[in-house]
């Protein structure tokens, strides 16, 4: 009750102050909101490399690890924080750009409504879904009717989401509750990354900077997907000890990447030298990937990008049917993954033994997730968005 009434507060006040600013003439802006980043970094210096008379305003969640710097052309704002004069610039710029870009939920579009010449796209955080979101996430059906129109309120702003599939389409049709006509098959903008081959080599080479031992071992990333049960409790369900004891001898390491929020020990990497390296706040995924040798995750949406380098991968998931009954699955898990999957450590440990992999099912499920990801994404998407400029 009370996390209801202060998010009608927040909305509105947010509404309030939209409806002013709105009175204003919209300008040749484009106004970021990021809670990730990567998607809007790459669409941004898409936006660079084409020259366009068009200003850039940044508004940036805590979480978001997007690099952009504030030099007076380019705006960057702290959003939806505590500081009062960066919100109210932030609406401003909201009800005033020609473009809205953003690559998660953001309840405010529940309160306003953009002027019609206004686009706005939503460049969802994930390329493909292994869990139900939007409004066939399970969890919905306890919220409030005023919450669940809340949602769709939300969702009918969407002028346009990006995919880089027809599957995922489905999916956004589904979630969003949109028709097929607001669905843009451009590709994922931040999957261009594994289509440069400079970009990868600088990713391969920043790693090894750090950790040169690792240039000659074979890397498995361990990346899991976030339990809020994990938060405070620093619970890491892989047994690091007995793969330590198995695997160390024979060249391996694991990249232990955690959600920043989750606390573990602090000395994992002294506890189990030259075997584990927590690089939870050092590198983006992606750019771990390009070294990955093999990669050890459940049910996050990493191996929809992973799965364009063609590399094996091993799922390891301990608690399958909790984790179902909580959050629901788009398709069948056991069938519909690209690997092995392992519900212990020492069923993990046999299948790294076995080395099989599957990967013919690793290609498969690139063609079926990646169609529309070809290395262009991001240019596909500017020139849709700005074909005049």
């Amino acid at each position: 009750m009370a996390r209801e009434l202060a998010i009608n507060i927040y909305l509105v006040c947010f509404k309030i102050l939209f409806s002013i600013f709105k009175l204003f003439p919209l300008r040749d802006k484009t106004t970021f909101v990021t809670s990730f980043g990567d998607n809007c970094q790459h669409i941004a210096e898409e936006m660079d490399e084409q020259d366009l008379a068009i200003q850039k305003i940044f508004l940036i969640k805590s979480s978001s690890h997007i690099q952009v710097k504030d030099d007076g052309k380019t705006i960057v704002l702290p959003f939806e924080t505590k500081h009062i004069i960066a919100m109210i610039r932030s609406i401003y710029h909201l009800a005033t750009s020609k473009w809205i870009i953003m690559d998660n939920y953001f309840g405010f579009l529940s309160a306003v409504t953009f002027k019609k010449p206004v686009i706005c796209v939503q460049v969802w955080h994930a390329a493909g879904a292994v869990k139900k979101f939007g409004a066939k996430d399970p969890s919905v059906q306890a919220r409030s009717t005023r919450a669940r129109k809340r949602f769709l309120n939300v969702y009918q702003q969407f002028d346009y989401v990006t995919t880089g599939s027809e599957k995922m389409a489905e999916i956004y049709q589904e979630s969003f509750q949109l028709p097929d006509s607001r669905i843009l098959r451009t590709g994922i903008p931040r999957t261009d990354f594994f289509f440069n081959e400079e970009a990868k080599q600088d990713a391969r080479q920043a790693l090894l900077t750090k950790y040169p031992e690792l240039k000659n071992k074979k890397i498995i990333l361990y990346a899991p997907t976030f339990r809020n049960a994990d938060l405070n409790s620093g619970n890491i369900a892989l047994d690091l000890a007995l793969l330590f004891k198995e695997l160390q001898s024979e060249d391996y390491a694991i990249l232990l990447k955690l959600h920043p929020a989750v606390k573990t020990e602090h000395d994992l990497e002294h506890k189990f030298p030259g075997f584990v390296y927590p690089v939870t706040g050092d590198f983006h995924v992606n750019e771990l990937l390009i070294s990955t040798d093999l990669l050890i995750t459940d049910y996050s949406s990493i191996p929809f990008e992973f799965s364009i380098l063609q590399k094996p991968m091993i799922f390891f998931a301990y608690d399958l049917q909790e984790y179902e009954e909580e959050r629901g699955f788009w398709e069948d898990y056991p069938s519909s993954m690209p690997g092995p999957i392992a519900t212990t450590t020492e069923e993990l440990l046999e299948k790294i033994r076995a080395a099989d992999y599957q990967l013919e099912k690793v290609d498969l499920f690139n063609q079926k997730w990646n169609q529309y990801s070809d290395g262009d994404s991001s240019k596909k998407l500017v020139e849709f968005l700005f074909p005049q400029k």
